[in-house]
Formats: C-alpha cells, structure tokens, sequence
C-alpha cells in the first residue's frame, strides 16, 4: 500500500467542533475517512452531535465525553445490523449544532406596512428593532436549513428570517384593528404580540424566539405633522378659548414689568380686544390652526397666574383638569 492509499484510509479517533461566533450548524468533513471503533467524541456546553444514515439522524449526544462503540449507538447499530460489537471502523455522517442564543439581531420593515387604523384610517407605518433566537429542535433545522450543507451560519438565515418577522408584522399587528396611537403607547405589549406571530415561523425551521424588542414604531412624516397639528387643535380648542389663553399671557407679562401689577388691565384689554377683532372677522367660521403649544406649558403659565393672584385656586384647577382631559 502507497503513502496516499495508507493516507486515504486513515481513521477518525477524535471528533469534536470548535464552533466560531456566529455558526449554528456544522458537519465534520469526513471525506473518506471512517470513524474508528472506539473513538472519542467531545460535545461541549451548548452544543449537540448528531450521527446521520441515509440523511436520516440516527443517534444524537448532548455536553459531554464519549467513547463510539455499540454501547453508545443504538440506533445506528441496529440500522446497521450490528447484532454483536463491531471491530471494524465505520461511515457515518457527523454534524455538530449550536444551541447558544444568537443575539443583537436586528430587524425592520424593508416597505411600510399598511396599517388599517379605526380611527385614522389605512397607515403607512415603519417599524425597527432586534431580537434573538436560538436552535430549538435539531431535527427540523437539519432537514429544512442545514441539508447537505457543510455549515449554516447566521447571516445564512438571517434574510429569512427578517422576511418572516415583516409577514408577521403585516399579518398579526396591521390586521388586528389596533389604533396606532395605542401601539405606539405600548411598544412592551407591541413587542410581546409580534413575538407570539414570529413564533411559529420560525418553529417550522427547529428555531425558537428567545426575545424580541420593538425600538421605533413611526409614520411617514407628513401623516405625523397631520396627527400633530390636529393634537394642537384639540389640545387648544376653539378660537375664543385660545384667545383668553393669549390674554392670560398678557396679564402674566404685564404683571412681570416695571408697572407691575398696574400694567395688568391694558394688556388684558390688549389680548381680549384681539381675540374679539378675530373673532368678529371670521363671523363664526371654522378657526384657523392656533399655534401648536404643549399643554404642559400652558398648565404653567397658568400656574404663575394662579401665584400672583391673577387666578382662584378653583379656576385654575378647573382649567387644568380640562386640559389634561383633553390630553390623547
């Protein structure tokens, strides 16, 4: 026998994998060696071996060490009617798998999703986030990812998977009839809900959804100037209202000059005699938007009326009740 006939038919003793970051699956490159009676295989922590006849698993091994023989094959003795111990080296195919949950993956939808809002109508909405997931079932993963493959990372997977979650997106949460204000208001109940959707997406190829995080939910961005202008509206009410508000800051600023609190009659009469100008103008015609304003600010300014005396302790918690019930 020559060099490379004794090389050739060397024999496999020790088998074992040093995943790298990143690999779910692995098939160790037997080419035409056999593995010898009696050899080792090494399985360390988050990792399974599996032995393969005919495409089919035969025997599988969690952590640990172990010695290859009748003993610790039973199935692929029998496949192989091995009715007494073997002697002989043997074939069979070896893969390792990782079962380490693969996190910081990200996700996000490649075209917006229509979402069907009862309030606001069909909704073009972007979302954006991460997840992970781990190797669940070594049997589905095999057949339907890893095949014939001699390695399946996660970069392999990854475009399907992302396809899945943005079906799941589309289906579950865009078909569910849920106001996108109150999606928006609750990304941890969001998250939760597309995390049961993905679930059986990725169950189908042996993978488990160990968490996933919604990070942006957003509208295209004049939809949202839309919805922030109408917030305004609401928030300020109609134009005699918005006009007493101006007053009120007339008093505030009057009040803060050097005539003091004698300066406050001119610019409340100032504030009312525009609010009613404008009024009389548009002859109870819809208003016109009134400058957007937070409402938490228009709370204060009329807290600093309330200190100098310009507002009762009634009046102004009446006013702050009716603004942060208008709140949305």
């Amino acid at each position: 026998m020559g060099i490379l006939d004794f090389l050739s038919k060397q024999f496999v003793d020790v088998i074992d994998w040093v995943e790298e970051p990143g690999q779910l699956g692995w098939r160790v490159p037997l080419a035409d060696r056999e593995i010898q009676n009696g050899a080792q295989l090494t399985v360390r922590e988050g990792q399974i071996a599996a032995f393969f006849n005919e495409g089919r698993i035969a025997d599988m091994f969690g952590p640990g060490l172990y010695t290859l023989d009748t003993s610790t094959l039973p199935l692929l003795t029998a496949i192989m009617n091995w009715d007494k111990g073997f002697k002989s080296p043997f074939k069979s195919d070896v893969y390792f798998f990782s079962e380490k949950e693969q996190i910081g993956l990200k996700w996000g939808t490649a075209q917006p999703v229509t979402l069907r809002d009862p309030e606001l109508g069909p909704l073009r909405v972007r979302a954006f986030g991460s997840y992970s997931f781990r190797v669940n079932e070594v049997a589905p993963f095999a057949s339907r990812i890893m095949g014939t493959l001699g390695e399946v990372k996660v970069a392999d997977i990854e475009p399907q998977l992302r396809a899945a979650i943005q079906t799941a997106l589309a289906t579950g949460v865009a078909g569910g009839g849920t106001a996108f204000l109150d999606l928006a208001a609750s990304q941890t109940a969001l998250s939760e809900a597309l995390r049961a959707a993905v679930a059986p997406a990725f169950a189908q190829w042996g993978l488990s959804v160990e968490s996933f995080f919604v990070e942006s939910l957003s509208l295209p961005e004049e939809v949202q100037k839309h919805l922030d202008k109408a917030s305004s509206m609401r928030v300020l009410g109609d134009l005699d209202r918005y006009a007493k508000f101006q007053a009120a800051e007339a008093i505030e600023t009057a009040a803060a000059q050097s005539g003091g609190v004698a300066g406050i009659g001119a610019g409340a009469a100032a504030g009312l005699a525009i609010g009613q100008a404008m009024t009389g103008a548009l002859g109870g015609a819809a208003a016109a938007p009134a400058p957007a304003e937070d409402p938490f600010a228009l709370i204060e300014k009329l807290h600093k009326l309330l200190d100098i005396g310009a507002l009762t302790q009634a009046e102004f918690d009446t006013k702050k009740a009716e603004l942060l019930g208008r709140i949305r």
